[in-house]
C-alpha cells in the first residue's frame, strides 16, 4: 500500500478524531455487478459503522446517470464529503463543479475521471490498471513462451479498469510476435454477460480447440466463461488456460480446481484509506498526492492454496 495512506491517521489527529463521530458522508457506487463490487460496499459500509461516520449510500445500478442525481442530492443535504467509484471516466466536470462551489470535499476511489482540473477533487485512491493488464499478460507470456491466440472479454466500455487493463496487456502481448488477441469483446463485468459471450466466441471459433487462453478484466466475468468453456467439452485451465483481475474468493476455488490459471489481485478494502483522506482533509491537511495507488499481489494455482486458507480464517 502508498506510505501516504499508511501516515493518513496519524496526519488527522489534528482534529478528525472529533470530526469522525459527527461526519456524515455520501457514496456513490457502480452498482453490484461482481462479487468484488458487493465485497466492496460491504466494505465501506462496515468501516462507516466502524468510526461513527453517517453513510449515505447510493447504487447506481451501473447508470452515470443514477450516480451524477446521488451526488446532486448529496450536496443537497449538505453532507460533509463524497464519495465516488465512477462508472465511466468521461462526464463529471459539472457536477464535480457543484460539489466544489458547495465546498464539499470529493474522494475518487477504483475507477477514475477524466477532467483537466484535478482541484476538483482531493484524491485518487485506486490499484493501477495498466499494471494489472501488464502481470496478467507477463504470466500468460512466461507460461506459453509468448505463443498464443487469446480471447478478451472487456469490462465495460468507456471505464477506466477496462482502458487500463486493455493498455497493459496489449503493451505485454505487442512484444511477443506469436501471440494476438484473436477475439475481442465486453461482457460488462459479469458473470451472466462472461457466459454468454464466451458460448458465442466458442461458436465462432469452431468450438474453440485452436484457442490458447481466456483473458478476462475480472474475475465474475472469467468464471462464467468457465461455464461455457465447460459445456463445449473443454476443460478450462488446461485446454483454455484462463487469466483474469481481482482475486476475489470464488476464484480461488476455480484456482484451487485447476479451472483458472492466474487472478491479479485488487483490494476491495478502500473504505478505510478514502475516510482517512476525508478526516484528514476536514482536520486542516491539504497537501495529498493525487492517486494513492494500491498494489496486488498475482494469484496461482501455486500459491492459491495459502492464500485462501488464510481468508477463510478470517
Amino acid at each position: 500500500m502508498n506510505k501516504t495512506l499508511m501516515g493518513l491517521a496519524l496526519a488527522s489527529l489534528l482534529g478528525a478524531s472529533q470530526l469522525a463521530s459527527a461526519l456524515t458522508v455520501g457514496f456513490s457506487q457502480v452498482g453490484s455487478e461482481s462479487g468484488w463490487r458487493t465485497t466492496f460496499s460491504e466494505s465501506v459500509k462496515a468501516e462507516a459503522e466502524k468510526r461513527g461516520i453517517d453513510l449515505k449510500f447510493s447504487d447506481a445500478q451501473q447508470k452515470q446517470e443514477n450516480q451524477i442525481k446521488a451526488i446532486r442530492s448529496f450536496i443537497a443535504q449538505s453532507v460533509d464529503a463524497i464519495v465516488v467509484a465512477p462508472v465511466v471516466e468521461t462526464g463529471w466536470r459539472p457536477v464535480l463543479m457543484e460539489a466544489r462551489r458547495a465546498r464539499i470535499p470529493v474522494v475518487i476511489v477504483d475507477r477514475n475521471v477524466a477532467v483537466t482540473d484535478d482541484r476538483l477533487y482531493i484524491t485518487r485512491i485506486a490499484p493501477d490498471f495498466v499494471d494489472e493488464g501488464r502481470k496478467a499478460a507477463q504470466w500468460l507470456m512466461e507460461a506459453t513462451d509468448g505463443r498464443c491466440d487469446i480471447v478478451e472479454l472487456q469490462g465495460t466500455v468507456g471505464s477506466s479498469a477496462a482502458i487500463g487493463r486493455m493498455e497493459g496487456f496489449n503493451e505485454v502481448i505487442g512484444k511477443h510476435p506469436e501471440a494476438s488477441i484473436v477475439r475481442s469483446q465486453t461482457a460488462e463485468f459479469t458473470r451472466a454477460k462472461g457466459k454468454e459471450v464466451m458460448e458465442s466466441i466458442l461458436k465462432a471459433e469452431g468450438g474453440g480447440k485452436a484457442l490458447c487462453a481466456l483473458w478476462a478484466h475480472n474475475d465474475e466475468m472469467a468464471l462464467g466463461a468457465i461455464q461455457a468453456i465447460k459445456e463445449a467439452g473443454l476443460k478450462p485451465g488446461e485446454d483454455i488456460l484462463v487469466v483474469s483481475v481481482d482475486a476475489v474468493d470464488d476464484i480461488f476455488t476455480a484456482l484451487l480446481d485447476g479451472e483458472v490459471n492466474a487472478s491479479v489481485e485488487m483490494s476491495p478494502h478502500l473504505g478505510g484509506p478514502a475516510f482517512d483522506v476525508i478526516e484528514a482533509y476536514l482536520g486542516g491537511k491539504r497537501d495529498f498526492e493525487k492517486w494513492m495507488v494500491m498494489d496486488g499481489r498475482v494469484f496461482t494455482q501455486e500459491n492459491a492454496k495459502a492464500e485462501y486458507e488464510k481468508r477463510q480464517a478470517n
